[in-house]
């Protein structure tokens, strides 16, 4: 009974003394936030938290990110992932509590009766042993090596989650983006074979003025080749809508095939734009916050690695009884035990613990510089979206202007071509002139409208949260929230 007091006190007087963690805590690295964008959107509403793609105003696109959601292989795959981290944060994590197990054994064995081993005559040949047990084992984390474990697989978890978050807010921006090229290729398809057909009907017309000897054959030849320039442009076009219908399928993850059509591209609303301060980034966006919990983990490891240059103390045990006959197994006398203190200390290892601390500090450097160029790109991106949407705008407008003009500039043309006031080449370039400013127009405006979805993709938002509701809720969702719940709990600890 002294034995077992003696064990029980030096339990709590080691897990009194488990509270020194080597290794550095984490705190989040200072970084250099822009005040404000190159290019500020005074009228601009808070609307990040919104799940932007409705305003489109288009159920047939809502369909369709909806099906990406629950069916896109690559965020099934990142899901999968989660799993995997959530695994390995359960087998870590385990090692802070007492390891048991039972045991039981049935030997029954025969000695020889000859030479010098032989018993002595009255002794049985034949012996049974029975045997059950329990067995325990507990490693003391005097110097955190085990919290630190647990403290990297947690950030590794988490930052499993935000990945597949970020593949929520891609896969929602690439699939809208994919619909509005795809609208958008409709949009100038539509113009081409309208174009193509207006001239078709000119071409006949021309045919017919020339077997009357009205128009020379230069005339017809000019109007014939007009009509070629717009039939050569639609086969391009069929093309490419059929490459971005078989890519907007993939993204769906289902085999190539056709796409249903919502809106055209003239009938779609613009997205409302997302304002805020630069720092924003640093909560919102899934890779910058995926890329600060895999700097906790890297900065985790080198405790873990640290750690290796204390000694290893444990608790093991065994209580259980063994006896030779089955019906006295459980029996008084039968009852055995053992427990013991095993202290494992390195003395030399040639600098294998030094070169994993070396090892374990130069990812904890990679980490911050991954996680500070992940900031510094959301701040080029957003940027970038801002810059591309104002301009893009601009242009819109000024290429509407171009193509009314262009136009009436078709219209005056041919009216005065028919009266005899000019050539046909001035209808001709004028005809032209339209055509390509139609066609042109049509792809600034996707352009305008991929430029809205690049700036919601960039800045992030709660937005991302709506759309991963939309998505197959799984187990291991569960488990990265409860590590994200339990790192909230360590941090309030370690404030008071």
């Amino acid at each position: 009974m002294r034995n077992l007091r003696f064990f029980l006190l030096l339990t709590l007087a080691m897990g009194g003394v488990a509270g020194c963690t080597v290794g550095p805590d984490y705190k989040r690295p200072t970084v250099d936030v822009p005040v404000d964008w190159r290019l500020p959107e005074h009228e601009a509403r808070q609307l990040a938290d919104t799940d932007w793609w409705r305003q489109f105003n288009d159920p047939v696109l809502d369909q369709l990110i909806a099906t990406a959601l629950q069916e896109n292989k690559d965020l099934l795959i990142a899901a999968a992932r989660i799993e995997e981290f959530a695994g390995r944060y359960g087998i870590v994590r385990a090692d802070f509590f007492p390891q048991v197990g039972a045991s039981a054994d049935y030997t029954r064995q025969r000695v020889t009766e000859t030479g010098e081993n032989a018993l002595v005559p009255g002794y049985k040949v034949t012996t049974n042993s029975f045997s059950a047990a329990l067995n325990a084992g507990w490693e003391i984390d005097l110097w955190g090596r085990i919290r630190r474990s647990t403290e990297a697989a947690r950030a590794q978890l988490i930052a499993s989650e935000e990945g597949r978050r970020a593949v929520v807010l891609t896969l929602v921006s690439n699939v809208a983006g994919a619909y509005i090229n795809l609208r958008d290729l409709d949009r100038q398809l539509e113009i081409s074979r309208n174009t193509a057909r207006s001239r078709g009907e000119s071409y006949a017309l021309f045919q017919e003025r020339f077997n009357g000897g009205i128009v020379s054959d230069l005339e017809l030849s000019q109007n014939r080749s007009q009509y070629q320039e717009a039939l050569a442009s639609i086969p391009p076009l069929e093309k490419a809508i059929a490459q971005q219908e078989n890519s907007l399928c993939v993204l769906l993850g289902r085999n190539p095939g056709p796409i249903a059509r919502g809106k055209t591209i003239d009938e779609l609303i613009l997205p409302v734009v997302a304002a805020g301060i630069p720092s924003d980034l640093l909560e919102r966006r899934p890779d910058i916050r995926q890329a600060e919990q895999n700097l906790i983990a890297a900065n985790a490891q080198i405790g873990v690695a640290k750690a290796a240059y204390f000694p290893t103390i444990s608790l093991t045990g065994a209580l259980g009884t063994a006896s030779g006959e089955l019906s006295d197994l459980f029996k008084g006398p039968s009852r055995i035990w053992q427990y013991s203190v095993p202290v494992s200390m390195p003395i030399f290892t040639a600098g294998k613990i030094a070169g994993s601390v070396r090892e374990a500090e130069a990812l904890q450097q990679q980490a911050l510089l991954g996680y500070q160029q992940a900031i510094q790109n959301g701040f080029r991106e957003v940027n970038d979206a801002l810059v591309a949407q104002q301009q893009t705008d601009k242009q819109l407008e000024t290429q509407k202007s171009q193509v009314a003009a262009l136009r009436q500039y078709a219209d005056i043309a041919r009216l005065r071509y028919d009266n005899g006031y000019t050539d046909f080449l001035t209808v001709l370039d004028a005809e032209r002139s339209l055509f390509s400013a139609e066609l042109s127009y049509a792809q600034t405006q996707g352009e305008l409208h991929l430029a809205r979805i690049a700036l919601y993709k960039a800045v992030g938002g709660g937005w991302v949260d709506k759309a991963d509701a939309l998505s197959q809720p799984l187990p291991a969702e569960t488990a990265a929230g409860q590590a994200k719940t339990e790192k909230n709990r360590a941090d309030e600890r370690t404030k008071k």
